[in-house]
Parts: structure tokens; C-alpha cells; sequence
């Protein structure tokens, strides 16, 4: 049996032992979710309670139980107690895994989470039918098709939206100012998430907005690289804003083109101390040389946090615009019996100084705040900010010691930005010109960060 870890590793275990650390999982998670410590033997009484009830539901229940259907809602309900990237895959969701790798899927194109326990959009992604059809990050999803979304799982909703291309999907929406739901019909197509996008802000500012990371992130970046330098690019201005993130390789790849090699670009830390893997740049004296500016905002997450803090870390950007999602967990995919999968939280990831980002996110060191709307107009573009402590069962960061008065109160509004339309209107965008061309990048750059309004 093999077990691909996101970071592209390649783990082969007997098919026996894994089953045998499933079940301990399985059992451990009981446990941990009733907040008790028990010894081992108690483990087994846990088993024999709940082959109990399988059993029991199996003789009486009123109809005849699928036992496939009651094994899958166990897991899914076991690893809904965890955090909320931690998820039971069904047959189709592990099947296009690699899909989503590649960044082409079939379906309609939104990002989604659980915010108060209700299935709401994080994001469309940009021209794909959610977006054309009008749907906006904040949105809240009551029902797919017929079926109401309460209690339903993340990766059962990305189940039910994903479908052949030209094939119908109708969501029921609620958006904040509406007098009530407004029903979406919304035909699948094929989603191919463009990865990187590159042009020339002028005679010597090159321009890199990575969307996603995905498994050739690393080689259209440096295709993207050679373009702009045949124009001329002496700078550059890489934008990870709305990225949220993706593979952990390709977030060392792109780092490792502006650091010099063997350089520490993140390191990951499991449960026990001696888990620590550490991950180091590649090199490449092509790239390393040029003035670099990072653009993060709170949509910037996981990979594009690595990317940001590593360089920050090495004092290779500076990086500007407003405090980072916060995800600083790695997710391990296992497969199951069935053509399933678990995706199981499995590590937190720390910069190169050791500071674990989890729940707090990256803090720039140049503050340029977009203006923020309670309502936006008719074509008003916003984006909601939402960050990693808002989600619900989000892990908690031992580390800072000032999180709780991070962490947003559940009766706090939402924040919305507005998305600039023209670089002009962009003042993240256009900070980050002025600090290129000011000759020295990192001159009056002060440790703690700089505010501007």
C-alpha cells in the first residue's frame, strides 16, 4: 500500500498495519473528542461499544442499514471533531485529488468553508461559472439541489457541486442584505485554474500574480521569469494576495528562486519533537539578485504564507499590504478501503526563524490597508476578509501568547475590502512600485512593521 503525503512523499506501509492504525485512530479520536484519558485497555472497551452499536443497528434498525454508509458517516463524524482541514474524501473527491493537483477539475468553481457551522463561499474562483453567475465570497450555501446543506461536510458539498461538464447544479443562497434566498442554476464546465499570470508594469517592474499552487506552479513561474527578464524586468512585484495556497513543494520551489541554495525555507513539526522535516531552496543564481516586493493580504494563505515568510525571514522582500490568513497546518492524505481517503492535519509548519503562523498569520512589514465597505453598491467587487480564526475548530497557536485577543468575537461583523479595478486605484499595488523604485527596498523598514493609510 502506498500513502502520498501532500508534500510528495511516498510512505509504503503493510496493507495490515495500516488498517490496525486506522482502527488506533480511529479510536484515539473518540477519546480525544470526549476529552478523556484512559488507559489502554479502556481502548478496547471503547471498540466493543462501538461494534455494539453497529451491531445493534444492523438487527433493529427500521429499514435495512447500508454498513458501508453508517463506516463512512462514523469517519466523516470522528473527523469532524478535529480541525477544520482535517476531512473524510469520498470515492469521487480522492479519485480527482490529482485533478486538483494539476489545477483542472470539473465543476463550478468556488472555494468554500464552514463559518458558524453554515457552508459559505470563501471565494469564486475568477471566470469560472460561480463567478460569472454572480456568486460572492460570504455567501452563505443552504442547499444543493435538493438537499439542505445543516450538517453537511465540506468535502460532501464539494462532492455534490463537482459533476460532468454542461451538467446543472442549482445552490440556494443567502446573502447578507437580502430579504431572502435567491436560487442559483449553474452549468459545470471544466475549472482550469491558471496558476501564475505575468506582465510589465512598466520599462523595468515585472509583475507575478500566483493564484494557486499547484503541481507546475514552480515551472510556469520560471517561464514567467524569463519572459519578464527578455522584456527587461530589473524588479519584480510578486502578488500572493486571494492565493490560498496549495502544495508545499511548489511553495518551496518558488521560494527557492530568489534564495540562495540550502537555504532554510520552512520546516515542519508533527506531535513529537523528533518529527521535524526541514525543507531547504534549491537555488538559483538567475533570480535571487532582483528587488523583490511580496502583496499579501488575509485571502493569503498556507503555501503563499511559506513563500511570504520565508522570504521576510531572509531578508529577501519586503512584504506589504495586511495580516495573512493564518493556516500554518499541513494536511497528510491517506487512503481507505473503498477508493476513499482521509485528509488528516498531521503537522504545523514554521518559518525559517521558527515562528509558527498558525491562527495569527504573517505580519507585513509595510501596513497598506485596502478601503473597507459595510455594503457594497451594484457592481462594487469586494472581498470578505476571513482568516483562519474565524473557522471553527480552527488548532490554536501555543506559541503566541497574545492570540485571544486576536481571535475575532462571534458577534463581529465581517469586514469587507474593496477589489481595486485599475493599478491605479490599487494602493497595495502602487506601494509597492514606490518602494521598488525607491533605490533600497528595505531602507526605513522597521522591524516591527510600518502602518500606512
Amino acid at each position: 500500500m502506498q500513502i502520498y503525503t501532500e508534500d510528495g512523499d511516498m510512505i509504503r506501509i503493510n496493507k495490515k498495519k495500516f488498517l490496525f492504525m486506522a482502527l488506533v485512530l480511529i479510536l484515539s479520536g473518540i477519546l480525544i473528542g470526549q476529552g478523556l484519558v484512559q488507559a489502554k485497555s479502556d481502548t478496547y472497551d471503547e471498540l466493543k461499544a462501538f461494534t455494539q452499536a453497529l451491531e445493534l443497528i444492523k438487527r433493529n434498525y427500521v429499514e435495512d442499514p447500508n454498513a458501508r454508509e453508517i463506516i463512512q458517516g462514523a469517519i466523516r463524524g470522528m473527523v469532524s471533531s478535529l480541525d477544520p482541514h482535517s476531512s473524510f474524501m469520498a470515492e469521487r473527491a480522492y479519485k480527482e485529488m490529482d485533478m486538483d493537483i494539476r489545477g483542472e477539475f470539473q465543476g463550478v468553481g468556488i472555494q468554500i468553508g464552514l463559518k458558524n457551522s453554515q457552508l459559505t463561499v470563501i471565494a469564486p474562483i475568477e471566470d469560472t461559472p460561480a463567478d460569472r453567475a454572480g456568486l460572492a465570497a460570504a455567501d452563505k450555501i443552504l442547499k444543493i439541489n435538493d438537499e439542505w446543506t445543516k450538517d453537511m461536510t465540506i468535502e460532501e458539498a464539494v462532492d455534490r457541486m463537482r459533476g460532468p461538464k454542461g451538467t446543472p447544479v442549482r445552490l440556494l443562497i443567502h446573502r447578507e442584505g437580502w430579504e431572502k434566498p435567491r436560487e442559483f442554476k449553474i452549468i459545470r464546465d471544466v475549472i482550469k485554474v491558471q496558476s501564475v499570470k505575468a506582465r510589465m508594469l512598466d520599462s523595468e517592474i515585472g509583475y507575478i500574480k500566483i493564484t494557486q499552487f499547484q503541481g507546475l506552479t514552480g515551472a510556469e513561474m520560471e517561464k514567467a521569469l524569463k519572459k519578464l527578464m527578455d522584456t527587461g524586468m530589473k524588479q519584480l512585484v510578486l502578488d500572493l494576495r486571494n492565493d490560498p495556497g496549495g502544495l508545499l513543494d511548489s511553495s518551496v520551489d518558488v521560494s527557492s528562486m530568489f534564495l540562495p541554495k540550502d537555504k532554510l525555507v520552512v520546516y515542519l513539526q508533527g506531535r513529537n519533537a523528533s518529527e521535524r522535516k526541514d525543507y531547504l531552496s534549491t537555488g538559483s543564481t538567475l533570480y535571487r539578485e532582483y528587488p523583490v516586493v511580496v502583496l499579501v493580504n488575509a485571502g493569503s494563505a498556507s503555501a503563499s504564507e511559506i513563500v511570504a515568510g520565508a522570504l521576510q525571514d531572509s531578508k529577501r522582500a519586503v512584504i506589504v499590504g495586511t495580516q495573512t490568513f493564518g493556516k500554518g497546518s499541513v494536511q497528510t492524505v491517506f487512503p481507505l478501503e473503498g477508493g476513499t481517503g482521509l485528509r488528516l492535519t498531521t503537522a504545523k509548519y514554521y518559518t525559517p526563524s521558527g515562528r509558527s503562523i498558525q491562527n495569527v498569520g504573517i505580519t507585513p512589514d509595510i501596513e497598506v490597508k485596502l478601503p473597507t465597505v459595510k455594503e457594497p453598491k451594484d457592481g462594487e467587487a469586494v472581498h470578505v476578509v476571513v482568516r483562519e480564526k474565524d473557522l471553527d475548530r480552527h488548532l490554536k497557536n501555543e506559541s503566541s501568547k497574545d492570540e485571544k485577543k486576536k481571535e475575532r468575537s462571534s458577534g463581529e461583523e465581517l469586514m469587507m475590502e474593496m477589489v481595486p479595478k485599475e493599478d491605479k486605484d490599487d494602493i497595495q499595488l502602487q506601494k509597492a512600485i514606490e518602494i521598488l523604485k525607491s533605490g533600497n527596498i528595505f531602507k526605513n523598514i522597521p522591524l516591527v512593521g510600518k502602518k500606512e493609510k
